[in-house]
């Protein structure tokens, strides 16, 4: 198809149309202007093409336009041709451009965009929110009761913090089934039965009974952790790191509403025959299982059937996510097994796991240990569960301004290693703190730095690696690697803080730093790493100059892929 075919343009005036190489033409002199655009000589096809032009201008005042011999209204709708377009190459004289690879405009994909924003990332951080609420809220049961209602050792409530984190590395694989099932249907059995699982916690009365019950909670949350590969079906690499951002802040935010929920259910359950720690499980587990109703109902499975998209959306959605290192490729379903194989022999996914490896012994033991932690302060029960949200509440909106700006410098590596290095100094003021025996205040100062560091480390760590695998499958598969090892992390995690530590915890705090250290290394060592590797291909780490142009598209065909850095 040459640069002379009629794109449609949203639903454009009836006086000028849009060319696909951006220009607008004027259709009442489209025939003696087009000429104008031809470089060299015309081919017959190009001839056919200037002769349906000059009909153009009277087909559409008329209220019908011709186009390879048919009719059409003028208020139809090209975009079943984009394909066509797409795949076609430009007129003879001229270089591609981007505008003339998509058929929509900019404010359609930012429409587009901004629903997505609202209807689906806001719903799964909403499921996050539930998700990390059911697996943390064993801290503030603890110190709500539980701990001395079970009779329970410190010895015996670690093997609880461990046995839910054993599970859930057991069942990362899971993340492979976003490519099996239909995501609405997965998604709502996995939230349902978490939420199921969550809300028994509250009847149980010996160690074992909780025991059995927590290794099947990680079961069942270890599915959800594909969530972030499931929304790179959805936004460009580009976009990515806000949407995750969204999604990971609801595990400071839950953390935030867990300190506030067991403030309230403790001075509730002083004045009920229900102990406040049961009290805490069922209500923060059970809104889950009725949520999965609304999950089965509402979350697409891919960009082309979201219901809260109509029609000439759901087309622009799937044509905006052509393959960054080829527009013309379109994904296949189910699992590639030869990108698995490419993706498991990958040092890049083993090093990015190391990462999460490091962070993950920060990022889950804090949240757990928390209100003990405030407690040895010298604190009440009371005001130790109080204390316990502001720190996560600046968190949340941190992850979301280190996201935005990730994004809009298209850098992961600079923010991976500032926020590691954040947390590593908070963790080293609480650490050198308690050696010396200060007093609370100044250690309850060294939590925020630290909540705020590892909460948006792991936010750009697994934006970073599904941002630099090319296929689906592969950043399905990178991402199992990721939660495979990096979960082990917690396993280290949850014996940090000791009851025989106590009340400075030293050790966890210094170990905490030393990992949290570790995270900046490794983060440098990707980025030249990646660095090397576009250096190697020979492509430039140059914007695209062209975003603000009037059609969009993704990256030309026979480009390369690039590294994010």
């Amino acid at each position: 198809m040459s640069s002379y075919e009629l794109l449609h343009h949203g639903h454009a005036s009836t006086d000028s149309l849009v060319v696909s190489d951006g220009h607008s033409l004027d259709t009442n002199n489209a025939a003696s202007e087009s000429s104008s655009y031809l470089d060299g000589p015309r081919t017959p096809h190009e001839e056919y093409q200037l002769a349906d032009l000059s009909t153009t201008g009277n087909a559409v005042k008329s209220g019908n336009r011709k186009r390879d011999g048919r009719s059409y209204n003028a208020d139809d709708d090209f975009s079943d041709d984009a394909d066509t377009l797409c795949e076609e190459k430009p007129r003879r004289g001229r270089p591609p451009t981007i505008q003339s690879s998509m058929p929509y405009t900019v404010d359609e994909e930012r429409e587009v965009v901004r629903r997505l924003d609202r209807r689906l990332v806001l719903f799964v951080a909403f499921l996050y929110m539930l998700s990390f609420l059911d697996r943390s809220n064993i801290g503030n049961a603890k110190v709500a009761g539980m701990y001395n209602d079970l009779h329970l050792s410190s010895e015996q409530f670690e093997w609880l913090l461990r046995a839910f984190y054993i599970t859930y590395v057991l069942f990362e694989w899971m993340t492979l089934l976003w490519k099996v099932f239909a995501a609405h249907k997965y998604l709502a059995i996995v939230v349902g039965s978490w939420g199921i699982i969550a809300s028994l916690q509250a009847l149980t009365f010996s160690f074992w009974s909780i025991l059995i019950l927590r290794a099947c909670l990680g079961i069942g949350e270890a599915g959800f952790v594909g969530i972030p590969f499931y929304l790179s079906m959805f936004f460009k690499r580009e976009e990515l790191a806000l949407r995750t951002g969204l999604f990971i802040s609801a595990a400071p935010l839950a953390t935030a509403i867990a300190g506030t929920l067991a403030w309230m259910l403790t001075k509730i359950g002083d004045q009920v025959p229900i102990a406040s720690w049961r009290l805490l499980f069922l209500l923060e587990g059970f809104p889950s299982a009725v949520v999965a109703v609304f999950v089965w109902i509402n979350i697409p499975d891919e960009p082309g059937n979201a219901k809260f998209l109509n029609p000439r959306q759901r087309k622009v959605a799937k044509l905006r996510l052509r393959r960054d290192d080829d527009p013309k490729a379109t994904e296949r379903k189910g699992l590639t097994w030869k990108d698995i194989g490419h993706t498991l022999i990958d040092p890049k996914a083993y090093l990015m796991a190391a990462m999460m490896f490091c962070c993950n012994v920060a990022f889950s033991s804090l949240p757990v240990f928390l209100p003990t932690i405030i407690n040895e302060m010298g604190y009440s029960r009371l005001s130790s569960q109080a204390l316990s949200a502001p720190p996560y509440f600046v968190a949340f909106f941190t992850v979301l301004v280190t996201a935005w700006l990730s994004d809009s410098y298209r850098v992961r590596s600079n923010f991976v290693i500032f926020h590691a290095l954040l947390a590593a100094s908070g963790y080293t003021l609480m650490a050198v703190a308690g050696t010396n025996e200060a007093g609370p205040l100044i250690r309850y100062i060294g939590v925020y730095p630290a909540a705020m560091g590892f909460f948006s480390a792991v936010t750009i760590i697994i934006t970073w690696a599904l941002n630099n695998q090319k296929h689906d499958t592969g950043k399905a598969t990178g991402l199992s690697i990721i939660q495979y090892i990096g979960q082990l992390g917690p396993l280290v995690g949850v014996h940090l803080y000791p009851q025989s530590d106590r009340p400075y915890f030293v050790k966890g705090m210094a170990t905490c730093a030393g990992f949290m250290g570790m995270v900046a290394i490794l983060a440098v060592a990707m980025r030249l790493i990646l660095m090397s590797k576009n250096r190697k291909q020979g492509i430039a780490q140059e914007r695209n100059e062209d975003e603000g142009d009037a059609l969009v598209g993704s990256q030309r065909a026979g480009e390369r892929f690039v590294f994010i850095i």
